[in-house]
């Protein structure tokens, strides 16, 4: 019989990748090049970033204290003293009680809560004498509201700037009217009996921010929502909230009044993420 010879191309020595197989060795340089170029252009954009959720702790401390400081020059002066007082303290017990090191740490561990907390109240102040008097204000007061609030600014307005915020959450739905006292208090009428026929006896508060009697300031519009009478359970604050979403999609666009308008209080909220922690 005759003998059968066979050879071997070098194309067929090598066997062909199917498709969907796995990535051969050469292209995993490639994709491992590209990672690293995607996280060093993502910690480029987290240091050029100004928001707090793109800030590590010691750099949000930092831009609150730096914001805060424009407007309220005695601010190091009084986080030193917050820190200082229980250091001292700590030392004069600890000498006296012979636990020094133990009272001295327990000293500065406590001074260093104190200039954090003074560190956001004083910075919340900053951010009302920042924004008091402008347009649109009293978004900022809106924005300090615990997390159960949902607010919606500038639902209405009028060509002279009078502008009516909401705010929906336990003690049910507000109004918050801002601008000169007798327009505003005709819009913030009209606009409660609109909401009044959707909320189905829910308790529909207005307020009308200013100076004047009868009228609540900037710095204590979020104090005196928060001390409303809670009316509402979370699962009615969602069904309320869709109800109000239905009113909002059928009503003309609300045209925004001309002048400046407050961004939201980065400072404030980082320091504050900063204190509790992530």
């Amino acid at each position: 019989m005759a003998e059968r010879k066979t050879t071997r191309t070098g194309a067929s020595a090598t066997p062909a990748a199917k498709p969907g197989g796995p990535a051969t060795k050469s292209a995993a340089p490639v994709s491992k090049a590209d990672g690293k170029a995607a996280k060093r252009a993502e910690k480029a954009r987290r240091r050029a970033s100004s928001d707090p959720a793109d800030m590590g702790r010691f750099r949000q401390i930092a831009q609150a204290y730096k914001v805060t400081h424009e407007y309220d020059k005695q601010l190091p002066y009084l986080l030193l003293a917050a820190f200082l007082v229980p250091v001292v303290l700590g030392v004069v017990v600890g000498l006296l009680w012979d636990h020094l090191i133990y009272l001295t740490v327990m000293g500065a561990l406590i001074g260093l809560l104190l200039t954090m907390v003074m560190l956001v109240r004083r910075a919340k102040a900053a951010t009302y004498k920042r924004y008091a008097g402008q347009t649109g204000s009293a978004e900022v007061a809106l924005s300090m509201l615990p997390k159960q609030w949902v607010s919606s600014p500038v639902v209405a307005a009028t060509r002279q700037q009078d502008v009516v915020h909401r705010t929906v959450g336990p003690g049910g739905v507000v109004l918050i009217g801002e601008g000169d006292p007798g327009r505003v208090r005709q819009l913030l009428s009209s606009e409660a009996r609109k909401h009044e026929r959707v909320a189905y006896g829910v308790a529909v508060t207005t307020l009308v921010m200013g100076d004047a009697d009868n009228q609540v300031p900037l710095n204590k519009l979020a104090d005196r929502i928060r001390k409303l009478p809670k009316v509402l359970q979370p699962n009615q604050v969602t069904d309320l909230k869709q109800r109000l979403r239905a009113l909002d999609a059928v009503r003309p666009p609300v045209g925004m009044p001309k002048g400046p308008m407050p961004t939201d209080p980065r400072h404030v909220r980082g320091a504050r993420q900063a204190t509790r922690g992530r």
